[in-house]
C-alpha cells in the first residue's frame, strides 16, 4: 500500500473547523498555540469562533486553513500513520510541506498570512473574479477564455478534475468566457465566491512581492517527496520546493495531473488532511479505484488510522 497524504487549499474555511482536534488531542492544540506565537494574535479563536467575514479574509484564511490541516496532521502522525508522498491544492501545498518537515510551520504561518495581503493588494476589490466550469474539457475551456478576452485576461487556474475547470481573470472577461463555455457544451459556469482572481497572470504583483520573502526561508528536501501543483512532477530537493511556491502565485493550479502522477507513483490510498472534503470528491474523479479517507474531526482520523492499519496488516 502506498499513500499520499494531500491538503486543501482556500475553499475549505469554516467556523469551528480544527475545534474538535484541539479538544481531543493535545498534538492539535499545540499547533493552534503555535499558530497563535507565530502571528502575534489568536488565530485560534478566529478559527473556533469566527466571526465568519473576519474569517473570509484571505490573509486570515490562508493561515487558518493551513493551522488547521496541521492540527489534523500531527495527531495522525502520532498514531504512527506516514506518507510515502505528498501533495497540496494551491495553498495546501504549504501544508503539504509542513508534513514533509520542509518548511517550519511558523515560516509557513507567516508567509501565507503575507501571501494573501500581498494576492488582495494586487487586484482591487471587484475588478477581478473566479469562475467554476463543470462539464467542458480543458482545450474547449482553453479556446473560450482566448476568445473572451478581448484585451483583458482571463484563463484557466485550476484544472481540478475531468470537466472541472476554475478560470479566473477580470471580471467582464470571465463573465463573457462563461457565457461562451456554456455555449460551447459546459453543463454550467458558476461564479465563485472569492476575493481576487487566483492563479492568474493578475497575481503577478504578488509573486513579486512573495518571492524574496521565499528566497529568505530555509527549506528542507521533503521527506517524504512532494508532487507540486503547478508542474504536477515530483520534488526532491528544497530549492525545487520553494520555487514552485513562488511560480504558483500566478500559475494555473494542475490539479488533476498531480493526483494522475502519484497514481503513476504507485499511489493506492490518499488521505485528505484539513478541513473539508472537497479534495476527497476531486482524487475519486481522477483516481478511479484509489481507496480515499479524510482526517477533519477525531472520528475521522480514528476511522481512517482504523482503515490504513487494516489495510497494512492485509
Amino acid at each position: 500500500m502506498s499513500l499520499a497524504f494531500v491538503f486543501p487549499g482556500q475553499g475549505s474555511q469554516q467556523v469551528g473547523m480544527g475545534r474538535a482536534l484541539s479538544d481531543a488531542f493535545v498534538e492539535s492544540r499545540e499547533v493552534f498555540a503555535e499558530a497563535d506565537a507565530a502571528l502575534g494574535f489568536a488565530l485560534s479563536r478566529l478559527c473556533f469562533e469566527g466571526p465568519e467575514a473576519e474569517l473570509q479574509l484571505t490573509a486570515n484564511t490562508q493561515p487558518a486553513i493551513l493551522a488547521a490541516s496541521v492540527a489534523a496532521l500531527r495527531p495522525l502522525a502520532a498514531r504512527g500513520v506516514r506518507p510515502d508522498w505528498v501533495a497540496g491544492h494551491s495553498l495546501g501545498e504549504y501544508s503539504a510541506l509542513v508534513a514533509a518537515s520542509s518548511l517550519s510551520l511558523a515560516d509557513a504561518l507567516r508567509t501565507v498570512r503575507r501571501r494573501g495581503q500581498y494576492m488582495q493588494q494586487a487586484v482591487p476589490a471587484g475588478t477581478g473574479a473566479m469562475a467554476a466550469v463543470l462539464g467542458l474539457e480543458l482545450a474547449k475551456v482553453e479556446a473560450a477564455c482566448q476568445e473572451a478576452a478581448q484585451g483583458e485576461v482571463v484563463s484557466p487556474a485550476n484544472v481540478n478534475s475531468p470537466g472541472q475547470v476554475v478560470i479566473a481573470g477580470h471580471a467582464a472577461a470571465v463573465e463573457r468566457a462563461s457565457a461562451l463555455c456554456k455555449a460551447k457544451g459546459a453543463r454550467r459556469a458558476v461564479l465563485l465566491p472569492v476575493s481576487a482572481p487566483f492563479h492568474c497572470s493578475l497575481m503577478q504583483p504578488a509573486q513579486d512581492r512573495l518571492a524574496p520573502e521565499l528566497a529568505a526561508l530555509r527549506f528542507g528536501d521533503p521527506a517524504p517527496p512532494l508532487v507540486n501543483n503547478v508542474d504536477a512532477e515530483p520534488v526532491r530537493d528544497g530549492p525545487a520546493c520553494r520555487a514552485g511556491l513562488v511560480r504558483q502565485v500566478s500559475g494555473m493550479v494542475r490539479w488533476q495531473e498531480s493526483v494522475e502522477r502519484l497514481v503513476r507513483e504507485g499511489v493506492t490510498t490518499f488521505v485528505e488532511v484539513g478541513p473539508g472534503s472537497v479534495l476527497s470528491g476531486l482524487v475519486r474523479k481522477s483516481a478511479k479505484g484509489a481507496r480515499v479517507l479524510r482526517v477533519d474531526a477525531p472520528d475521522s482520523l480514528e476511522a481512517t488510522v482504523a482503515a490504513i492499519r487494516a489495510g497494512a496488516e492485509g
